[in-house]
């Protein structure tokens, strides 16, 4: 599938890591490092413009090494990205651990994975199907 995309950031256009690699990593787009403090919020620009095809979204997504080694997270992850949004994308990052973390340029934010969505109709009934799981929420199987 090809992407349009418009760059207006400082670096090369994000890219695959590796053959199997699922999401493609987002750099942070600033001119001066953002200091992050703890259970701080912060929207961080990417430089980047793109046109997705109808019936596609782009997620936005933590990476791992940054989540495990500094507690820095996506916020509403999985972010998506509408097909009709020509907006910039922004990466809403959270710090959640104790110490501060500081954003500089250049730095790899997140991971953006495309995937196929399906718009649906409803249909409007008095009562659904049985299951098994019936009305069972969280929690309702324990913990094992």
């Amino acid at each position: 599938m090809k992407i349009s995309v418009v760059n207006k950031s400082a670096f090369d256009l994000p890219a695959y890591a590796t053959v199997a690699s699922s999401g493609l990593d987002l750099r942070a787009n600033i001119e001066e490092d953002i200091v992050l403090k703890p259970l701080e919020r912060v929207l961080v620009p990417t430089g980047l413009f793109i046109a997705i095809p109808e019936g596609y979204e782009a997620q936005i997504r933590p990476r791992s090494g940054l989540a495990f080694k500094h507690g820095v997270t996506v916020l509403n992850t999985p972010g998506t990205i509408d097909a009709d949004y020509r907006g910039e994308i922004k990466v809403i990052l959270v710090n959640l651990s104790n110490e501060d973390f500081t954003i500089v340029k250049g730095e790899r934010i997140c991971q953006m994975v495309f995937a196929k969505v399906q718009q649906i109709e409803w249909k409007l009934v008095e009562n659904l199907d049985d299951t098994d799981r019936g009305e069972g929420g969280f929690g309702h199987t324990g913990r094992k």
